[in-house]
C-alpha cells in the first residue's frame, strides 16, 4: 500500500524534529494501529517476506512496517508513536547487543518492552541458523554471488572465522545485499523453521 509509505515519511520526519501533524492525519486515514519497529531495512524486507508467505498484507491491517535506521533511534520513534505521541502499538525485534537502548527509549516512551523479540545476535544470524551453512551457500549461488562470496572468503581477516559467522559478515559487503538476501533466505525457509523472534513477531500481529 502506497499510502503507508507517506505514514512512514512522515514518521521520520517527525522523529527528526519535524512537525507531527502529517503523520497524524495519515495515521487516521490509514487506520494505523500498530507499528513494527525495525532496526534496518533488511529486517523490514525479513518482516514483509514472511507476511506475504502467509499471506498476511499488514498494510492493510493498520500494521506499518518501518526501519528506524539504527537501534539509537528507538527512543525517539517510540516517542512520536508511543503513548507520548500517536498512542500505537510498537511491537518489533532487536538484537542481544542492543537490548538496552531498546530498553531505555521504551521506558522513557512508556511503552510496553515485551511486545519487543529479541535475536541473538541480529537477524541474518537467525536466518542463517535456521537455514544452515549448506542451504545458504546453495542460495548465494543462485543468486549469482558465488564468486563474490569465495573471494570474500580467501580474505585473511575471515580465517579461523566459523562458517555462519562469514556468512553474516559477507551479507553485509555491499549495498543493498542484506535487504536482498533478507527477502531470498525467508523466502527459503521450511514453514517449521523461522527463526523464533520472527515467527513470535508475525504471529503477535
Amino acid at each position: 500500500m502506497a499510502d503507508m509509505g507517506l505514514f512512514q515519511e512522515a514518521v521520520a520526519a517527525w522523529a527528526a524534529g519535524g512537525p507531527g501533524d502529517p503523520a497524524r492525519e495519515v495515521a487516521e486515514r490509514l487506520s494505523v494501529r500498530a507499528v513494527v519497529l525495525l532496526e534496518g531495512p533488511s529486517d523490514a524486507a525479513a518482516v514483509s517476506a514472511l507476511a506475504a508467505r502467509r499471506d498476511r498484507d499488514l498494510a492493510a491491517e493498520g500494521v506499518c512496517v518501518l526501519s528506524m535506521g539504527g537501534a539509537m533511534s528507538i527512543a525517539r520513534f517510540a516517542h512520536v508513536l508511543g503513548p507520548p505521541g500517536l498512542g500505537l502499538r510498537l511491537t518489533g525485534l532487536c538484537d542481544e547487543a542492543e537490548r538496552g537502548y531498546y530498553t531505555r527509549g521504551l521506558e522513557r516512551a512508556r511503552a510496553a518492552q515485551d511486545e519487543f523479540f529479541v535475536c541473538s545476535a541480529d537477524l541474518e544470524d537467525e536466518l542463517i541458523r535456521a537455514l544452515g551453512v549448506t542451504r545458504v551457500k546453495e542460495l548465494v549461488r543462485a543468486e549469482g554471488d558465488l564468486r563474490a562470496l569465495e573471494t570474500f572468503l580467501r580474505q585473511p581477516a575471515q580465517q579461523g572465522r566459523t562458517a555462519e559467522k562469514q556468512l553474516r559478515r559477507f551479507l553485509g559487503t555491499k549495498k543493498g545485499r542484506k535487504i536482498h538476501y533478507g527477502r531470498v533466505l525467508v523466502e527459503a525457509l521450511d514453514p517449521d523453521r523461522v527463526p523464533a523472534p520472527l515467527d513470535d513477531l508475525l504471529t503477535a500481529l
